[in-house]
């Protein structure tokens, strides 16, 4: 393979740690948290044909469903690959430290992370398949004073990372209403015209909420059910009633395994596999990552279950929350659609020139989509994996006439 024009042999590391290097440079990237290097560590191999063994890693969120669920309900086994039960990771820097540390060779990173990576660091990363949609919401205290998103002026929001859909869907909404998102101080004076974001972890979000130390957060599942569940928030709008069936986190591995077809397809349909499973059994997979269960998620099925199934009018309608605004979409509160469509990208590209942003950001201005799409996302496993259990079609809100194409559908 070739990595910064140069030709890498395998073992080979020296620019990758010059990379993790530069990511961990970047500190504004980090989720606000001390980063712990990671060694070095080559992939073990296993069985006749050599396939490397699937060492994952993932956070503590339902966007880690299909990773999750093809080590659990056997996927990878069925493809005839051994892998080993993925590992927790709490911050988003330190997964994607350890990923470019080839500690391991598949993981969920937020769909802006790999753009940064790629086209920031050189780093060689493949998008493999889009890892779910929606899944994500604002939620905001009891004692915020937010009834709705015209109320966030003023107002102290956490966002997960600098570079995810959550921030960037959090900065539309802002701009919509008039609101200036600002990144400063949280003691820094803020104006009534201004939303003040900064990163915090996910984990710690809930628990700053019931304290009143934040306003409120966006940020991925099951948190947003912990907050109201558990901190007395509430979710005034879901991601996915926003910008329609968005990507949010996606499958990503290295390059160099990606171009062994063999190998790469085998992971690419267990993970394809995975999610229309979780889709038809959302109710048992969410026991399954259950502390209840094989305790992939630190909270017990009912908490995950509300995460993943609960997206009802009566409670997040025009009555209720105002979370959802657009019905007619179809919408679910965790989707799945593995496909990485092309006019996504492109308008995420568009997207992250528009949002504030805090760190490296040099490279973005020079951003192409079509070329971000060229050369970060891998299709063609996911073509395959579609074709063989009845086409694209057989995810929510695909069009059966052209499932491989869409127009993205925004409304703020």
């Amino acid at each position: 393979m070739r990595y910064k024009g140069k030709k890498v042999t395998e073992g080979q590391k020296p620019e990758a740690s010059g990379s993790r290097r530069r990511f961990l440079g970047a500190a504004a990237l980090g989720m606000g948290a001390g980063v712990t290097g990671f060694p070095y560590i080559n992939i073990k191999y296993a069985g006749a044909a050599q396939f490397p063994v699937v060492k994952s890693c993932y956070l503590p969120i339902t966007d880690a469903t299909p990773i999750l669920i093809a080590h659990e309900q056997g996927f990878f086994a069925d493809e005839g690959l051994e892998s080993e039960r993925p590992v927790l990771i709490r911050g988003w820097s330190p997964i994607a430290e350890a990923f470019m540390a080839r500690r391991f060779n598949l993981t969920h990173l937020l769909l802006p992370i790999p753009i940064y990576m790629r086209f920031g660091l050189g780093y060689p990363v493949k998008v493999v398949a889009w890892d779910h949609t929606n899944g994500s919401a604002l939620t905001v205290g009891a004692k915020s004073g937010i009834n709705s998103q015209a109320d966030l002026g003023g107002k102290q929001i956490a966002v997960p990372y600098w570079y995810s859909m959550h921030n960037v869907i959090q900065q539309m909404i802002l701009t919509e209403y008039g609101i200036e998102p600002v990144i400063q101080s949280r003691t820094a004076p803020l104006s009534k015209k201004q939303c003040n974001l900064f990163v915090m972890q996910p984990p710690d979000m809930p628990t700053a909420l019931a304290s009143g130390a934040i306003d409120g957060y966006i940020v991925a599942e099951p948190f947003n059910a912990v907050g109201e569940v558990l901190a007395r928030g509430k979710v005034i709008r879901f991601t996915g009633d926003v910008w329609k069936d968005h990507p949010c986190c996606v499958a990503v591995m290295h390059e160099d395994e990606v171009e062994n077809k063999e190998y790469s397809h085998k992971v690419i349909n267990a993970i394809v596999k995975a999610e229309l499973w979780a889709l038809n059994n959302t109710e048992k997979a969410a026991e399954v990552m259950s502390k209840d269960g094989a305790k992939y998620l630190p909270f017990p099925s009912k908490v995950i279950k509300r995460a993943m199934m609960k997206y009802d009018l009566e409670t997040y309608g025009p009555n209720g929350t105002g979370a959802i605004q657009n019905p007619d979409w179809n919408g679910r509160r965790w989707s799945v659609n593995p496909y990485q469509y092309r006019d996504n990208t492109v308008r995420v590209v568009e997207q992250l020139k528009k949002t504030v942003l805090q760190g490296k950001t040099d490279f973005i201005n020079s951003l192409n989509g079509e070329k971000v799409q060229k050369e970060l996302m891998y299709t063609d496993g996911v073509r395959e994996t579609a074709e063989a259990i009845g086409g694209l079609q057989v995810f929510p809100n695909v069009n059966p006439e052209d499932p491989y194409r869409r127009k993205e559908i925004i409304k703020v």
